[in-house]
């Protein structure tokens, strides 16, 4: 009879690399969320993925020499959220991310008491028309700009999370934030 472990998969991983598995990934768990959710437009395809991204580094931590374990592992949730989506998607993609999502790039109280409703209507607005243009970008400058603006990775992060020059991240970041501001003159 099979245990459990092995019914997931995990029935041959060793003690060390669960402990790898726990200071590696539950911390950019919401993170990783986060960019799943970008990637597919849906919250509950990001949990499917996530839930494959953490299968998939828990396995590799057997072997796997890791010196950015936030890159490494958003990198494992971005190439599981590509397969995802190859395997069960057939039309073409409409990315979106919940408003949630723009707390990183514009926080704000909404229970402060210098706001006024309209201030904070006002806000709400604004937040869903950056949303939409982020949502509009290409593919890979979404990508690039959601994990420098919302993740908050570094240059060499996102390289290593997209497995691109550093050069490329750079050239891609420029051209999604002139990009986005094209979108956000033409917006009402």
């Amino acid at each position: 009879m099979r245990d459990e472990d092995e019914d997931n998969g995990a029935g041959m991983i060793s003690d060390a690399a669960r402990r790898r598995y726990q200071a590696i990934v539950p911390p950019h768990v919401d993170e990783a969320f986060a960019l799943a959710r970008w990637l597919s437009g849906s919250a509950a395809d990001a949990e499917d993925i996530v839930q494959e991204a953490a299968l998939r580094a828990l396995n590799a931590l057997e072997t796997a020499i890791v010196e950015r374990p936030r890159a490494w592992f958003l990198r494992i949730v971005r190439n599981a959220a590509l397969t995802w989506m190859a395997k069960n998607r057939s039309q073409p993609l409409a990315f979106a991310g919940g408003v949630d999502d723009l707390a990183a790039i514009e926080p704000f109280d909404p229970n402060c008491d210098q706001r006024s409703p309209e201030a904070l209507l006002i806000a709400a607005e604004d937040g869903e028309r950056v949303r939409r243009a982020i949502a509009a970008l290409a593919p890979a400058l979404r990508e690039a700009l959601v994990l420098r603006e919302i993740n908050g990775l570094a240059y060499r992060e996102i390289a290593d999370a997209t497995e691109t020059p550093i050069g490329t991240v750079m050239s891609r970041l420029a051209r999604a934030r002139a990009t986005l501001a094209k979108i956000l003159e033409g917006q009402p």
